[in-house]
């Protein structure tokens, strides 16, 4: 219920900010994604991803990114985890760009809650991120970092098409919504929200495809420029199992 009280809340602030004056910059990109699961035990994994996103008119590099995080299985229902990722960033304008990336290194957080219900597995997560921006202007990287909070909330649901074996078929779709906060944020305490669908195929045990597109409308510091993207988003999943079940 408390959950449900925050949404409201902060879906009235969305609707509030929507009401006044913005200026809208649509984009398109492609994000391309290779995700590892390695399985340390029963209870403990270790995630890896490398990302690269890409604008596509025109085509220019947008960023590129690694995470690392250790997770924890509390029980069938529950997990956590916690990591660090490093961004580098080239431009969030293909028409404007700079010599040098920017980068920003982040530690998360999160605790995820998944539900089975028939062939519907319904998945929420809720993450903090504390963000570390290297300093920067238009021509130069500057000495120092700017601190931000950013929190995280995903409803997810995922339903199951077929399933034969080692091999399955599912279609994804989520809404996240993300929240920013810390002495640095004056404007742009809405951050963005995403949503998602997709198809992912298993090929095997330890493959798998996912193909969606992503809608992200995003506030940027000045409070009145927004981001609209259309992203088509591709994953490579890689299980690979670091030990043998008794």
């Amino acid at each position: 219920m408390k959950i449900f009280r925050i949404l409201c809340l902060l879906f009235i602030c969305f609707v509030s900010r929507a009401q006044t004056e913005k200026n809208v910059d649509h984009q398109s990109l492609l994000w391309t994604r290779y995700y590892s699961h390695l399985t340390l035990n029963n209870k403990w994994s270790l995630h890896t991803e490398f990302d690269n996103r890409v604008f596509l008119k025109p085509t220019e590099e947008n960023l590129y990114l690694i995470r690392l995080q250790g997770r924890y299985k509390i029980n069938n229902e529950f997990e956590t985890g916690g990591g660090f990722a490093y961004f580098s960033v080239a431009t969030q304008d293909p028409d404007v760009t700079n010599d040098f990336n920017v980068p920003e290194y982040r530690t998360q957080q999160d605790i995820t809650w998944k539900q089975d219900i028939g062939r519907v597995t319904l998945n929420q997560r809720f993450q903090v991120e504390e963000r570390f921006i290297h300093n920067a202007n238009k021509e130069e990287l500057l000495p120092g970092t700017t601190f931000s909070w950013r929190f995280r909330y995903r409803l997810q649901g995922e339903y199951s098409c077929w399933k034969k074996e080692n091999q399955y078929l599912k279609a994804i779709v989520y809404d996240e919504l993300m929240i920013n906060a810390g002495e640095s944020i004056i404007k742009n305490t809405f951050d963005q929200n995403r949503i998602y669908a997709a198809l992912q195929y298993g090929v095997n045990k330890n493959i798998a495809l996912e193909l969606g597109y992503l809608k992200s409308f995003q506030q940027r510091a000045s409070g009145v420029d927004y981001f609209d993207r259309d992203i088509i988003r591709f994953t490579f999943f890689h299980k690979i199992n670091g030990y043998k079940k008794k």
